[in-house]
């Protein structure tokens, strides 16, 4: 099989966790509310990966290089707050399929500016209008799911 097949497999499974950890997150949200779901969805997640990596040996990274990172990749962590934070409380008003149907959408149009601008040091990657197509699509589609 070849690492493009793959690595759209392992998409797959992002998008199809997405979408669960959403729902089960907006269940823990409607007992506890939604910033504190948010702080137990990252201790839960940090004491899974603290047993990958030191218990069960898991990484195949190192932190040594951990300091010539560029200081924006730290930011990374605040984004993980606000995506829990903001599925959590667009799911619990609009429901699993609109919500994850808007987020789709946003993080593609965003996807798209990343890779033509090559922001962050990552490659660019060229606009098309193809590309615009598709977005309109995307849209087109939110707007199916909301009637």
């Amino acid at each position: 099989m070849s690492l493009k097949i793959i690595a759209m497999l392992i998409a797959v499974l992002s998008g199809v966790s997405m979408a669960v950890q959403g729902a089960l997150n907006t269940v823990m949200g409607k007992f506890i509310g939604v910033l504190e779901t948010t702080f137990i969805v990252h201790i839960v997640g940090t004491l899974v990966v603290f047993l990958g990596l030191f218990v069960f040996k898991l990484g195949s990274g190192s932190f040594e290089n951990l300091n010539r990172a560029p200081w924006y990749a730290f930011i990374g962590g605040v984004f993980g707050v606000i995506i829990v934070y903001s599925v959590v409380y667009s799911i619990s008003n609009l429901g699993v399929a609109i919500a994850t149907t808007v987020i789709i959408t946003g993080q593609i149009i965003t996807a798209v500016l990343i890779d033509h601008f090559g922001l962050f040091g990552l490659d660019k990657i060229c606009f098309s209008w193809t590309k615009v197509l598709g977005i309109l699509f995307l849209s087109l589609g939110v707007k199916f799911m909301l009637n």
